[in-house]
């Protein structure tokens, strides 16, 4: 049974899990992923073009139901606040699997990637700017002030809230700002991104590389859902490019992002705020300000319950076993030996790379290791890289994917309460932000992809 923890002094600590109560929630993931599965890919037409929901994106709708419904169901299927925790604690151990796979993925491509030139390079212009670029003249046209720093200078994770908390503090109104953009992003910004990739997929307005490209906006859930969407219209072949890319981008946005936006992104946010704002925010009423006036609106407590080594090698050996199963549903590959070996490397990878970031005084982030460890298994020349590669190759990295949605579904119930004391104005800044991020670096690796004669 789920349990709360009192630490010294009397303050609520983590909230943790039973063995018991783990156990339950890995096998509430389990259904939740092989119902996803089974569903599969599901095409909407949208006018010229179509919007497709893919397992994964069926994986954190259920999930995010599941945990939004649970006061009401009866209690085999329900998870309290400390199991929506736990679940959050477990989207790490289940992204690296897949970022293991796209380095493996990466490493064979990567004469290709280079020869895609200043393309990757630049296109991060675009992730870093767009945020600010689409979502700040709306936000000053909606009326909203200072908040829109906070809201469109980065696609607001948590290294975003960090430079706001210092600078300005959470109760300011760019914390405020901040913060909507964060919970606008955890809650809904995998499902937006991915409608909006894959319905831009479908209107062959882009190179799919430069889709993939602004795919990689640095958000793992963000990027597994944008490039799935943008993959599932692809041959299998630019499917595999399409991952490739986005996994580039992607570690390029997560290793120099907070640099940009604290150095780059935010002074140019409040540069272009000062601008803009006498001429398109003249005499309009500020309605993010109202949030001020009534009940505070913090940020949730996203500190997760602690897991030992021990107990995320389960959880690694678990969510691949639930790849195995959504890789034979979906994509009708038995798991024989081949394919549990291919499973194998991308999990030795893993540990790998856990463990040098562990040595490292996790000074680096992990998914940097695993993602160079992957690429250098499979880079050409290293010995029995093509073995690897066609191992691993088994495995079809969306499969990897609704794993990580399951989680990020089940826990997105513990932000829904703060998220609904935000005005809508400020929640559509956050997807115009979001919206900019992916459109910038498309438009700009788009450019240097298809220079104009």
């Amino acid at each position: 049974m789920a349990s709360e923890v009192l630490a010294q002094g009397g303050a609520l600590s983590v909230p943790t899990v039973s063995g018991g109560g783990k156990v339950k929630l890995f096998l509430v993931a389990l259904v939740i992923v092989a119902i996803a599965e089974a569903i599969g890919n599901v095409s909407i037409p949208m006018g010229a073009g179509k919007i497709v929901l893919l397992p994964l994106l069926w994986a954190l709708l259920i999930g995010g139901a599941l945990g939004l419904l649970s006061p009401r169901l009866p209690g085999p299927l329900r998870l309290t606040g400390a199991h929506q925790a736990a679940a959050a604690s477990y989207l790490q151990p289940a992204l690296l699997i897949f970022i293991a796979k796209l380095g493996l993925l990466v490493g064979g491509s990567l004469p290709k990637i280079l020869a895609s030139g200043w393309a990757l390079v630049f296109q991060e212009f675009g992730h870093f700017f767009g945020t600010m670029v689409f979502g700040l003249p709306v936000a000053l046209l909606l009326g909203i002030k200072r908040e829109a720093i906070g809201a469109t200078f980065s696609v607001g994770r948590e290294p975003s809230l960090a430079i706001i908390g210092e600078r300005y503090g959470m109760d300011s109104p760019e914390g405020r700002g901040v913060l909507a953009e964060y919970l606008t992003g955890t809650v809904f910004g995998a499902v937006f991104i991915a409608l909006l990739a894959g319905l831009l997929a479908s209107l062959n307005l882009f190179n799919p590389l430069a889709l993939a490209m602004g795919a990689g906006v640095g958000s793992g859930s963000m990027m597994a859902a944008a490039s799935g969407a943008i993959a599932a219209q692809q041959t299998p072949e630019v499917a595999k490019e399409v991952a490739t890319f986005a996994a580039a981008s992607n570690l390029v946005t997560t290793t120099i992002g907070t640099y940009f936006t604290l150095f780059l992104s935010l002074p140019f946010t409040i540069w272009a705020y000062g601008r803009l704002e006498p001429i398109l925010g003249r005499n309009r009423r500020n309605p993010a300000a109202e949030v001020a006036t009534g009940e505070a609106v913090k940020a949730p407590d996203h500190r997760e319950a602690p897991i030992g080594f021990a107990e995320t090698l389960v959880a690694w050996i678990l969510i691949g076993a639930y790849g195995l199963i959504g890789n034979w549903l979906t994509y009708g590959v038995f798991p024989d030996r081949s394919v549990i070996l291919g499973m194998g490397i991308i999990l030795g990878t893993v540990v790998a790379g856990w463990l040098i970031y562990l040595l490292c005084g996790r000074k680096l982030p992990a998914v940097l290791w695993v993602s160079i460890i992957g690429m250098a298994l499979t880079y050409p020349g290293t010995p029995y890289a093509a073995e690897v590669a066609a191992l691993t190759g088994k495995l079809n990295f969306l499969a990897l994917a609704t794993p990580i949605l399951a989680f990020a579904g089940l826990s997105v119930a513990r932000d829904v309460p703060a998220f609904r004391r935000l005005g809508w104005r400020i929640v559509v800044v956050s997807f115009m932000a979001n919206a900019g991020t992916f459109l910038g670096a498309a438009l700009i690796a788009q450019f240097f992809l298809h220079p104009p004669l």
